[in-house]
């Protein structure tokens, strides 16, 4: 496929070292259209933060690994940020990223009712990445994202909102263009290609 040339201005001049994507209703059919199209050896790590029922986040790991080329594995406490790794935050706990490149979780109370909430990860990534972070928020049912989508834009961090009106659900896609217009607004088609590209640059 032929690189979109909106998105090779977007990413002009950029370089990436981590993808942090945050979702909620209807975000694992989302993923399974973006995900397996990374190739084998693709080289940054992609955080997903996924609200999900406490003891729910293993069966996640193990069916997208059936799916994904890139290993797969939920984020553990002091671990560090593997490249070309696909991490999902555990249930029942917020995951943020560390100055040194390594996760910590967190039992502090919900946010927007969710724990693990969206926002906390994308402001703790954008802490530690700056520039060098994409951030894609992707269909959902709440508010959660936009204030971590607008951390990573204040940043300088690339940010990345699914078209609300292919979203399975746009409210979250629609707050986070509210809360700060996002660099891009795409289908999922568009997003596979994107991360596809991230990884180039």
């Amino acid at each position: 496929m032929r690189p979109d040339p909106s998105l090779d201005m977007a990413l002009q001049g950029r370089q990436f070292e981590a993808v942090v994507i945050g979702a909620s209703a209807g975000g694992v059919n989302a993923l399974m259209q973006v995900l397996p199209a990374l190739p084998r050896g693709y080289r940054l790590p992609i955080v997903v933060v996924l609200h999900v029922r406490s003891g729910r986040q293993n069966q996640l790991v193990d069916v997208f690994q059936q799916r994904v080329q890139l290993p797969v594995r939920e984020a553990g406490d002091k671990e560090d940020v593997i490249p070309g790794t696909l991490y999902f935050a555990p249930a029942g706990y917020h995951l943020l990223l560390e100055n040194e490149r390594s996760f910590s979780l967190s039992c502090d109370a919900p946010l927007h009712f969710a724990r693990p909430a969206i926002d906390i990860t994308m402001e703790s990534a954008a802490d530690v990445y700056g520039a060098s972070l994409a951030g894609i928020l992707l269909t959902g049912a709440n508010d959660d994202g936009a204030q971590g989508m607008a951390a990573i834009g204040r940043a300088g961090g690339l940010t990345v909102v699914q078209d609300p009106e292919e979203a399975n659900v746009g409210v979250m896609p629609l707050e986070a263009i509210r809360v700060r217009p996002p660099d891009l607004v795409l289908p999922l088609e568009q997003i596979k290609q994107l991360l596809l590209m991230l990884e180039m640059r």
